[in-house]
């Protein structure tokens, strides 16, 4: 399971930020640069849906689809293994981060900031889990696992093969043949297009 969000702590830095912070103009699959104009930047996304990728070779490492704080780990070290893309309509505010830290100190909300920063190393932990050292069809379980808590508007808009191979390395073919296999035992059922609709309880091995 992924880790719990710490909501509260989430809302009340997005609050204490609102004040000072500027809108952005985005577009879909934009992404958006850690600083502007020379100085670093935390991002208040408020809503729609962000991705989250890995610098190196555009993998996705998680989406937020929920209120979230981003760039305060960015703002803390010089060096930046990802970067963040944006995937629908959405609404995101810019605050200077040596403005939001200083706003932290006044408002004592570095423990809110601790709990942020503890949610977002816990899920590379679970991500890692999804992926690492498991096999083939093990990682494509997991992410129909995770798919499927997601509101189906959502699974419409991303089918299952893009899902998968935004988030690992696997071919192609290989999660086609595998999707094929679990639609030929009813394990799950998809509309034209690959799109997750339903899924019975999976097969612990294929």
């Amino acid at each position: 399971m992924p880790p719990e969000r710490p909501e509260a702590s989430i809302q009340r830095l997005i609050s204490a930020l609102m004040p000072v912070s500027t809108p952005v103009s985005v577009v879909p699959r934009k992404r958006l640069s850690w600083s502007y104009q020379g100085k670093p930047q935390f991002y208040l996304f408020l809503e729609g849906e962000v991705s989250v990728l890995r610098a190196s070779d555009g993998l996705v490492m998680a989406t937020a689809y929920e209120p979230l704080l981003f760039g305060v780990a960015e703002a803390m070290q010089a060096v930046h293994c990802q970067t963040l893309r944006v995937d629908t309509q959405a609404i995101i505010q810019r605050t200077d981060a040596a403005q939001a830290m200083a706003i932290f100190s006044e408002n004592d909300l570095w423990q809110d900031v601790a709990a942020a920063l503890s949610y977002f190393s816990s899920y590379l932990f679970y991500r890692d889990a999804l992926v690492v050292q498991q096999r083939t069809y093990s990682v494509i379980s997991n992410h129909l696992q995770e798919m499927i808590q997601l509101p189906l508007e959502t699974r419409l808009r991303i089918s299952i093969l893009e899902y998968i191979q935004e988030r690992t390395h696997l071919s192609r073919s290989t999660v086609l043949n595998i999707i094929h296999a679990l639609k030929q035992g009813d394990y799950i059922s998809t509309s034209r297009g690959g799109y997750l609709l339903e899924m019975n309880p999976l097969p612990e091995e294929f």
